[in-house]
């Protein structure tokens, strides 16, 4: 009798990278994905947004006898928010340590260079214009609607459906 093959359960995406890029963030900024995406949750919204983790920098060991220190986490930051950092060091090391379940940090060393949010990079999608029958679709969609502000919101929408559809 022929073996049926066994049915998986769906995984969603990011399970499935962070398999792949943990191994490599480790290895190459002794860092893991999951100190990067919870960076706003550990610095707080006002601090992530104007800077990120870089990587970490373990010391030396001599031998696997050696006992176990602390490291340097390198945090890339922006202007005042470097200022910030440096003057929250004790309690963000904490927030770090507390996040990865151990202490792992001991100091933090800052970088200030521009720092770029994927948030940021993202742009308003360019929205075609409507054709006239469209046009007229929506505004006979909206004829029974009084309330000038809802109609206003309403018709943005209704733009932004239409225009992103491609047709």
């Amino acid at each position: 009798m022929a073996k049926r093959p066994r049915k998986r359960n769906a995984q969603p995406v990011s399970d499935l990278v962070s398999g792949l890029v943990n191994p490599v963030l480790r290895k190459r900024a002794g860092i893991s994905l999951e100190l990067i995406q919870g960076w706003e949750e550990i610095a707080g919204r006002r601090l992530a947004r104007l800077s990120r983790p870089e990587r970490i920098v373990w010391p030396r060991r001599a031998s696997e006898d050696d006992p176990f220190k602390p490291a340097t986490l390198i945090i890339a930051a922006e202007g005042y928010a470097a200022l910030a950092i440096q003057h929250e060091t004790g309690e963000l090391i904490a927030r770090v340590n507390t996040f990865l379940g151990y202490g792992a940090i001991e100091r933090i060393k800052l970088v200030q260079k521009p720092v770029i949010r994927l948030e940021e990079e993202k742009h308003r999608p360019v929205l075609r214009s409507l054709r006239p029958d469209e046009e007229q679709s929506l505004n006979d969609s909206l004829s029974g609607i009084e309330d000038q502000s809802l109609r206003s919101a309403l018709e943005r929408l209704g733009r932004a459906v239409k225009g992103e559809a491609g047709g």
